[in-house]
């Protein structure tokens, strides 16, 4: 991890073909832990992991979700490229994150908590920019210049494995690169003495009772840029692709089965006496597609020992003991267009000013096919014609005060219109199953139209105290407006609201159209102790968060509530607070002929409380705390991590949210670099520890999940066992 400088005012630095800004707030992810981590994971949020306050919400095997301070999902605003990116999906199956792979990760900045106006909007929680590889320029006076890379890996858990490859080429003035990555993993088996209750079988064979069904994955990535130079302005195009053929979900009652996006993004920057200019425009195209996969779609009863089950695609009638369920192909389609325009005035060399304006489109169709049985015989349309779009305006202005203070304050206006169409269920007469008629007709004759007017009001300061300590100062409102599944998912029936879940709970989910956008008023102070020469630094950073208006759920009828399974609930804006400390320390050990060793360490805690109910909020990390022992000497980059979590004894009771146990966990990561290859290799959870991970919700990954209680309440998603992995990285 790298912290912004604190010692002169925001500078601009050209890193590739993107210029970057550093602001107030900043935490940068660094180059060399970016690269250590690629053959240890294909999730690219898992990249994230030193950033103070950051944790994350386990979901698919390359989705997780972040989490910052107890905020996660559209709470964050992340920007792949400067793209605002949106999940098309009523399980958020597609994040943003997920298109990235973490071969072509090349920049990672965070702002955890508050962040400048200038940096995202229609969010509550932070920022996360993540930026690819960008192309570069041959160096003044070369004709060209051309280089490429192949790496793969290899990870023993799960089977996972993959590669990637890229190669650019350049001259002075003009830049084209190339960036492929692909990976593919089986389920992975959990730690210790994992016994599921449920025995389910893949195609092939039968389901191991230590394996976490549903957790296998298999996903391709492509992007192709090119740069142009001319003077003092910077053109850039990128074209991006993704085939995600699967991604099982342990926590969903369904799972992605296809993935597809198309992006391209468009930019120009240009730099004149006393600021720069940035613009950009960017589409997108998605189309994913759900259903069960072969953990959740065959199931036994009676049999210790199940025969294998048949190849998906198979007939779905009974098959002795073996029994299946029917598919229910679940589709949506999102289409997405966006446009910013950015300009930075240098009022002085102590004072600038950033302003900029914004825009974004966003279409959504969720529609669900007959497949027999209740599910007919029309189609059920979830979201039908769904519309988001978001237009934005801010200001923001950095002024270096005097040699101790460095201040930021900043405004933004958001103008959010949402909009659905008319829906109807499977059921064209009556009786309908969950009474869809009557439903639809009901949600059809509201008027669902929505307009929120949004501000968001930043003040930053830091404070140079001595050469010793560094104060940081943060204070904000920010306002979130809801998402169409928060607003327009409609069916109460039980069937259908179950597939209506971003969190991954279990239960089922019903929107509001009438539900008003969120708004926190955030506070929080870093104190930053360090040494002048830097060998050792200590911050501590309390944190305080109100939000009017939280989104959080209600009963949908209260009289069927029941504790203890899986309920129907409902979308409700209530009142929430979050409060907590995040700690962050590093310091050299020693630096001798034997290397530089040192110690770097985080512990973070946040409390979250709904103030109309006392109930506590749901996915709340509990205390936690990663320690390093790191060891450089030559080539050799070495880590020895402890990983320690507390108890989860407290969470959403209105969700039936599972406690779990604390527990502690070992990785070993060793990492060696010659001229042109790199070797990185590990072992992560050395002692095949078993544990259930805290924010990734219920057990979902086997057996029948047709109907609301088919599996029974009460598991959480265990955590990975013991894995060894190796990756190679040949440059050329």
């Amino acid at each position: 991890m790298t912290k912004t400088s604190t010692a002169t005012l925001t500078s601009i630095e050209v890193e590739g073909r993107r210029m970057q800004e550093r602001q107030l707030g900043a935490v940068d992810v660094g180059a060399e832990t970016l690269r250590r981590l690629r053959s240890a994971t294909s999730d690219s949020a898992s990249l994230l992991h030193d950033v103070p306050g950051l944790n994350l919400n386990a979901a698919g095997g390359v989705s997780s979700l972040p989490s910052i301070r107890g905020l996660a999902d559209d709470r964050l605003r992340i920007k792949i490229d400067g793209m605002d990116l949106i999940a098309s999906c009523p399980n958020h199956m597609n994040p943003p994150l997920s298109y990235v792979d973490p071969s072509n990760v090349g920049v990672v900045r965070a702002f955890a908590g508050i962040s400048p106006v200038s940096v995202g909007g229609d969010s509550i929680g932070g920022t996360i920019s993540v930026e690819t590889l960008a192309p570069e320029f041959a160096a003044p006076g070369e004709d060209h210049s051309s280089e490429g890379e192949l790496g793969t890996f290899y990870r023993s858990n799960n089977g996972a494995f993959g590669g990637n490859a890229s190669a650019s080429y350049a001259t002075p003035t003009t830049s084209i690169r190339y960036d492929g990555s692909w990976s593919q993993a089986d389920n992975y088996t959990a730690g210790g003495d994992f016994k599921t209750d449920v025995a389910t079988g893949r195609p092939g064979h039968t389901l191991p009772l230590d394996e976490v069904g549903s957790t296998a994955y298999e996903t391709r990535n492509h992007t192709l840029g090119m740069a142009f130079k001319n003077g003092g302005n910077l053109f850039d195009v990128e074209l991006g692709y993704q085939d995600m053929p699967e991604q099982l979900y342990p926590n969903q009652r369904m799972d992605l089965l296809d993935n597809e996006q198309k992006r391209i993004n468009l930019g120009w920057s240009g730099a004149f006496s006393g600021g720069g200019l940035k613009a950009q425009l960017y589409h997108e195209q998605v189309e994913h597609v759900m259903d069960f996969g072969p953990d959740k779609r065959f199931w036994y009863g009676g049999l210790s020992q199940p025969p294998a089950a048949p190849e998906v695609g198979t007939p779905c009638a009974p098959l002795g003991f073996l029994t299946c369920a029917a598919g229910m192909p679940m589709f949506s389609e999102g289409d997405t267009t966006g446009a910013s325009l950015k300009a930075r005035f240098d009022l002085s060399p102590a004072d600038l000013v950033r302003t900029g304006v914004e825009y974004q489109r966003y279409r959504l169709d969720d529609f669900w096919t007959a497949s027999g049985g209740a599910m007919w015989p029309g189609t059920f349309l979830n979201i039908n014609s769904g519309e988001r779009d978001r237009m934005a305006f801010y200001a923001e202005r950095e002024t270096q005060i005097d040699a101790r203070w460095l201040a930021s304050a900043g405004v933004r206006v958001e103008r959010v219109d949402t909009d659905a169409g008319d829906v109807e269920g499977y059921a064209t007469t009556m009786p309908s199953p969950g009474n869809q008629i009557a439903e639809a007709a009901a949600f059809n004759a509201r008027d669902r139209e929505r307009t929120d007017h949004n501000v968001d009001l930043t003040a930053l300061a830091r404070y140079r105290h001595s050469d010793g300590l560094d104060i940081e100062l943060a204070a904000a409102r920010k306002v979130r407006s809801p998402n169409l599944y928060e607003r327009y998912a409609w069916s109460s029936w039980p069937m259908a609201a179950v597939m209506n879940n971003l969190v991954g709970d279990g239960n089922g989910y019903v929107g509001d159209p009438d539900l008003e956008a969120e708004t926190a008023y955030k506070f929080s102070a870093t104190f930053d102790w360090h040494a002048k020469d830097g060998s050792w630094e200590f911050s501590a950073t309390p944190h305080y968060s109100r939000v009017e208006d939280y989104i959080d759920a209600v009963a949908f009828d209260s009289t069927g509530f029941q504790v203890g399974q899986f309920n129907v609930l409902q979308y409700d804006n209530q009142s929430a607070r979050l409060f907590g400390i995040d700690l962050a320390g590093k310091m050299v050990l020693a630096d001798d002929a034997g290397g530089t060793w040192g110690l770097n360490g985080l512990v973070n805690y946040t409390d979250g409380e709904n103030r109309d109910t006392g109930d506590g909020l749901y996915n709340i990390m509990p205390l936690n705390a990663r320690f390093t022992l790191t060891h450089q000497h030559g080539g050799w980059d070495n880590a020895l991590e402890w990983v320690l979590v507390d108890n989860k004894d407290e969470g959403s009771a209105v969700r039936n949210e599972i406690r779990t146990g604390g527990y502690g966990l070992v990785h070993l990561r060793a990492s060696h670099r010659w001229k042109r290859i790199r070797l990185d290799f590990g072992v992560e959870n050395l002692f095949d520890k078993f544990y259930f991970l805290p924010t990734a919700g219920a057990y979902l990954g086997q057996g029948t999940t047709m109907q609301i209680n088919a599996i029974s309440w009460g598991t959480a998603v265990p955590g990975m066992g013991r894995s060894i992995y190796a990756g190679v990285t040949i440059s050329f």
